[in-house]
């Protein structure tokens, strides 16, 4: 395997031209992948503060933008500023107005915050943990006896709540967003798929 060239700024983040770069070397093989697909080429990029929205489109269309040769149903890259890792973010998701808590928190790994965990603190400290427990599961009403008592008694022992509990406190949507695929790791090297 070659070493990947990295190109960061000052700061040591990925810039623009080595987004690009990134992306249009995993636009390359895809025609080869895939036969029927036409010539693809970086149409724009937008500076985001994940990093790099890198949008693709036939060469075709980039060319000459004549609607006849556009691509329809894709999204663009996210190339990540701190690693340069690509991420493909479908264009349903892309449209929705959380892709970037769904990327921080599927790609990142950080937990979103629990939306009642502090009137639940502040109420168990001026109130007590029954006032809190009857709070939470007023406008949490999935949590049984038990589980509002557990998230409770964390909360008031100072930690977070376990995250199957705090889950239950967020709002579910009706239609969940697609996945977030991470198409290349950090530098844009190949992600490694299953055993072989």
């Amino acid at each position: 395997m070659r070493p990947v060239r990295v190109a960061v700024n000052g700061e040591g983040e990925i810039t623009e031209d080595r987004a690009v770069e990134l992306v249009e070397a995993l636009l390359s093989p895809m025609r080869q992948r895939s036969p029927w697909m036409p010539e693809l080429a970086v149409l724009h990029v937008e500076e985001h503060a994940l990093g790099w929205l890198v949008f693709w489109q036939s060469v075709e269309y980039v060319r000459g933008r004549d609607l006849e040769h556009m691509l329809a149903g894709h999204g663009p890259y996210l190339v990540d500023r701190q690693d340069g890792s690509i991420h493909h973010i479908p264009v349903t998701t892309y449209v929705s107005e959380d892709w970037e808590a769904l990327y921080v928190q599927q790609i990142k790994d950080v937990r979103p915050p629990d939306p009642l965990a502090t009137a639940v603190r502040e109420l168990t400290r001026s109130e007590g943990a029954m006032a809190a427990m009857r709070h939470l599961r007023k406008h949490a009403p999935q949590l049984g006896p038990r589980e509002a008592k557990a998230y409770v008694m964390a909360v008031r022992d100072g930690a977070e709540p376990p995250e199957e509990l705090a889950n239950l406190t967020r709002k579910q949507e009706a239609i969940p967003a697609l996945s977030i695929d991470t198409v290349a790791g950090p530098t844009g090297g190949p992600i490694e798929r299953g055993g072989s």
